[in-house]
């Protein structure tokens, strides 16, 4: 098939809950439908910049049942609420990805180009992205090899994972030596100075073959537990049959269970103003601070205040006197952090669905 003719997707995981983004992400409106950047929600955005590569007809989202209506409100048009996959169980990437794999080869067969996206990361430089990604794509495509997307390092980041770099086999293009665990400051510092290694975007692109491959050779139990859904996928009875066979397969990571088993996968590194927005100080990455270091979100009233985000929900929010804190106020839950510690509000929502508060 030529390069003109092969068919491009966009699969799109969307099924997260955005614990450590509460208050503002709840169970059924998480972080990747909430609008952080004044412009789309964080999912729309996502299909929007991918748009000169993949037609909004060709995107497909995975998601689960408690968001699935809101998200066929909220997105862009011309993508079919048929393509509005609902997983029936939270089962982590490796589970999510080869459903959309299986659904695609049932509609279009295996030879198209299939790219994977979290639908909540920040990119800020749109013209770079697009470069890269269209990289991605060809080769991807041309080779038949997994190609994944690492980004430039910027600091010795704590909170990512990392590939490591090998030879070139061709311009721009890397051979994987293999992928790395979030690290120790101390190992992100050497990582950095090593300087052949690059945060890993968790961004995947690769032929609809090449992904049903590796799944046999894989996770070969996870793909034959979903045999009983290929006799019925696109048919009425494809959500009935997901639901009885979707719980019982394996909860793992595409990184764990795929990528990093794989031989031979190529990555494009790229720098393009990426971030994962992983917690809410992410919020820094949308809103540029004032002079004070501060991001005010909405009726705010900051006295004497340095480096902190405070956001009002509606009503006034005043802040005297503090310094590197983050006020996120909405009408049924106000949150008060140190900005540093950001990372542990996923804790907080742990301890309310212990308590059984499954109102907030």
């Amino acid at each position: 098939m030529g390069e003109n003719t092969m068919q491009v997707f966009n699969v799109i995981m969307a099924g997260g809950g955005g614990t450590r983004f509460w208050p503002l992400s709840r169970q059924r409106h998480p972080k990747q439908l909430l609008n952080l950047s004044g412009r789309d929600i964080m999912v729309n955005e996502t299909i929007l910049r991918m748009e000169s590569i993949v037609p909004r007809e060709h995107t497909f989202i995975v998601t689960n049942e408690a968001q699935a209506d809101l998200l066929e409100e909220l997105v862009v048009p011309g993508v079919a609420k048929e393509h509005i996959l609902r997983e029936p169980a939270a089962r982590n990437t490796a589970p999510c990805i080869l459903y959309a794999a299986l659904k695609l080869s049932a509609l279009y067969g295996e030879d198209g180009v299939m790219c994977v996206l979290a639908s909540d990361h920040y990119v800020g430089r749109q013209k770079a992205y697009e470069a890269i990604m269209q990289k991605a794509v060809e080769v991807a495509g041309r080779t038949g090899k997994a190609v994944t997307v690492g980004i430039t390092p910027a600091y010795p980041a704590e909170s990512y994972g990392y590939i490591a770099m090998g030879d070139a086999p061709e311009d721009g293009v890397y051979r994987v030596e293999h992928f790395v665990e979030k690290p120790s400051r101390e190992t992100a510092e050497k990582y950095l100075a090593a300087g052949n290694y690059l945060w890993n975007s968790g961004m995947f692109v690769w032929k609809i073959s090449t992904v049903l491959e590796a799944y046999r050779r894989y996770l070969p139990d996870m793909l034959r537990a979903m045999g009983p859904l290929m006799q019925v996928i696109n048919t009425e009875r494809e959500q009935d049959v997901l639901a009885q066979v979707y719980p019982s397969l394996e909860n793992i990571s595409v990184d764990y269970g795929i990528m990093e088993r794989m031989e031979d996968v190529l990555v494009v590194p790229g720098d393009y103003g990426w971030s994962d927005v992983g917690s809410l100080d992410g919020l820094e990455v949308f809103h540029a601070p004032d002079g004070q270091g501060n991001v005010l979100l909405g009726d705010v009233l900051a006295r004497e205040t340095k480096n902190s985000i405070i956001r009002s929900g509606g009503r006034l929010v005043a802040v005297n006197g503090v310094e590197g804190l983050m006020v996120i106020d909405t009408p049924d839950a106000l949150l008060i952090c140190p900005k540093d510690r950001a990372q542990d509000v996923k804790y907080i929502v742990e301890q309310l669905k212990e308590q059984g508060r499954k109102e907030i």
